[in-house]
C-alpha cells in the first residue's frame, strides 16, 4: 500500500502540532494553573482525567459508525467494508486506551480524595463496563474464527455504543459518589484560571487520539492488503499445480 507524500506530510505536521499542544497543556496543568482551594495540587490530575473521560465517550461513536458502515457495505461493496472495518479496529483500540487512562487517573484521584481506590459508583461502574466491552472487542478480533471476526465485533460495537449515553447520564439518573458535572446546563462550572489548562489538554489529547486512529487505520489497511495478496498468490499457486 503506497503512501501519498501529501498524506505523509500532513501526518508529520499533525504530529508536530499535537506534540506542541500537549506541551502547552502540560505547562498549563502543572506549572501555570494555581492549586485548587480544597484539593491543592491533587486537582492537577483532573486535567488529564477530564480529557480522557470525555474522549472515551466520543471515540466509541467513531467505532460504532464504522461498524455499522461495515455491516451495511460488507455485501454491497467489500472494498468500502474493509475500509470501515479498519477504522473500527483503530478507533476501538484508542477507545480502550482512553477509557483505561480515565479509570486509572480517576483511581489516583479517588485514593487521596475518598480514601479508597475504587467505589462501585454508577459512573465508575458504567465506565468500567465500557472499558471491558472494548477489551472484549479487541480479544474477539484476535481470537474469533476466521471469516466471522468483523461481523461479530461490529455487533459487539453496537452494545458498547449503547453504554456510552448510560455512562454520560449516570450521575444524573442515580445517586452517585462521583462529582457533579463541570460543564453543561447542570454543570457547576470551573474557575476562569483553570479553563486554559482544561482546554489545552482536551485539544491535545483529542489531536493525539485522531493521530493514533489514523496511524492504526493505515497499518490495518496494510495488513488487509497483505492478507488479500497472500490469498491471491495461494489461489494462483493452487491453479498452477498439476492435478
Amino acid at each position: 500500500m503506497s503512501r501519498s507524500p501529501i498524506l505523509r506530510n500532513v501526518a508529520v505536521i499533525w504530529l508536530l502540532a499535537t506534540v506542541a499542544v500537549l506541551v502547552v497543556g502540560f505547562r498549563q496543568a502543572i506549572f501555570i494553573a494555581p492549586p485548587e482551594e480544597t484539593m491543592g495540587n491533587l486537582h492537577r490530575i483532573f486535567y488529564y482525567h477530564f480529557a480522557h473521560a470525555i474522549l472515551s465517550l466520543v471515540f466509541p461513536y467513531v467505532n460504532l459508525g464504522a461498524s455499522l458502515a461495515y455491516l451495511y457495505w460488507r455485501r454491497r461493496d467489500p472494498l468500502k467494508a474493509l475500509n470501515a472495518d479498519a477504522l473500527a479496529v483503530a478507533s476501538a483500540e484508542v477507545t480502550a486506551l482512553y477509557a483505561g487512562i480515565c479509570l486509572a487517573t480517576g483511581m489516583l484521584w479517588g485514593k487521596p480524595a475518598w480514601g479508597i481506590w475504587w467505589a462501585w459508583d454508577a459512573r465508575l461502574t458504567t465506565e468500567l463496563l465500557l472499558f471491558l466491552l472494548y477489551v472484549s472487542y479487541l480479544l474477539l478480533r484476535r481470537f474469533s474464527p476466521t471469516g466471522q471476526t468483523s461481523a461479530l465485533s461490529a455487533v459487539l460495537a453496537i452494545f458498547a455504543g449503547i453504554d456510552v449515553p448510560i455512562v454520560y447520564m449516570s450521575i444524573q439518573w442515580w445517586r452517585t459518589q462521583h462529582p457533579a458535572p463541570v460543564f453543561g446546563p447542570n454543570g457547576g462550572g470551573i474557575a476562569p484560571q483553570f479553563v486554559p489548562a482544561v482546554l489545552w489538554n482536551l485539544a491535545g489529547w483529542t489531536m493525539w487520539g485522531i493521530f493514533v486512529i489514523g496511524f492504526r487505520y493505515a497499518m490495518e489497511r496494510r495488513r488487509q492488503l497483505a492478507e488479500q495478496e497472500a490469498a491471491l498468490m495461494a489461489l494462483e499457486a493452487s491453479l498452477e499445480t498439476p492435478q
